[in-house]
């Protein structure tokens, strides 16, 4: 008898998570001097459920990040009706690029030339272009993937080497700290490197998605266009 209370409780924490999150985005941009215009909050659905996903639909959300490619695709076909984007921020494997690509918008993971190579040549064949992201590993942990930041321009070139590959900027994992000024260097390292990279191949790269729940104020100083937000609107990994 109590499940549509405990829903309706739920559904009210998500919504109330999200517009904190949207303050702290805002209280971000004044410190920074920027446009609040220019920071989109990317809501991160590892591991929850469709239903609570829907909550934040209700509340005007309409691109979702996912880590999983598998989950990704189910919750996507779940949520089919509502005309989402999706954002696929975790590890690809280059055996799951025909899946994701049956669902992603963008694929924020592009980090070696082996899958820039698999992703453009499957978008070919589907007859199909697609964002990507270039994924810099900015801490230097090897526990991290992604390009490193020495290393990025000869993964450009394969990038802009392919049509089928809408390449519009970068993406980082800041250091994992329970400080987030610890992060800041990370995210100072890629908006410059982003800045590099536009004048070195004549492109404008205008996304730089970092930051998440822990940091995101830091990466929201030092540049970020987009941020990942998964347990500070959804609550912990279960």
């Amino acid at each position: 008898m109590n499940e549509p209370v405990d829903a309706d409780r739920d559904r009210a924490a998500v919504q109330a998570a999200l517009a904190d999150v949207e303050r702290r985005i805002d209280a971000a941009c004044e410190r920074a001097g920027r446009d609040r215009d220019g920071v989109a909050l990317l809501p991160v659905t590892k591991t929850v459920a469709p239903e609570r996903v829907a909550w934040a639909i209700e509340a005007g959300y309409r691109v979702f990040a996912e880590n999983r490619v598998q989950d990704a695709a189910a919750k996507a076909e779940a949520l089919a009706d509502h005309g989402l984007g999706w954002h696929l921020i975790g590890h690809l494997q280059r055996n799951k690029v025909k899946q994701a690509l049956g669902f992603a918008t963008c694929i924020q993971t592009l980090d070696r030339e082996s899958l820039a190579e698999r992703v453009a040549a499957q978008l070919a064949a589907r007859g199909e272009r697609r964002e990507v992201l270039m994924q810099v590993n900015t801490s230097g942990a090897a526990s991290q993937f992604g390009v490193a930041p020495e290393e990025a321009a000869d993964l450009a070139a394969v990038i802009t080497g392919h049509p089928e590959l809408e390449w519009s900027g970068l993406m980082t994992i800041g250091r994992f700290s329970d400080d987030p000024e610890d992060t800041r260097d990370c995210f100072r390292t890629l908006r410059q490197l982003r800045d590099d990279l536009q004048e070195r191949f004549g492109q404008a790269l205008p996304v730089l998605s970092m930051g998440m729940s822990g940091d995101l104020e830091v990466a929201v100083e030092e540049g970020a266009t987009l941020v990942r937000v998964g347990s500070a609107v959804f609550g912990a990994r279960g």
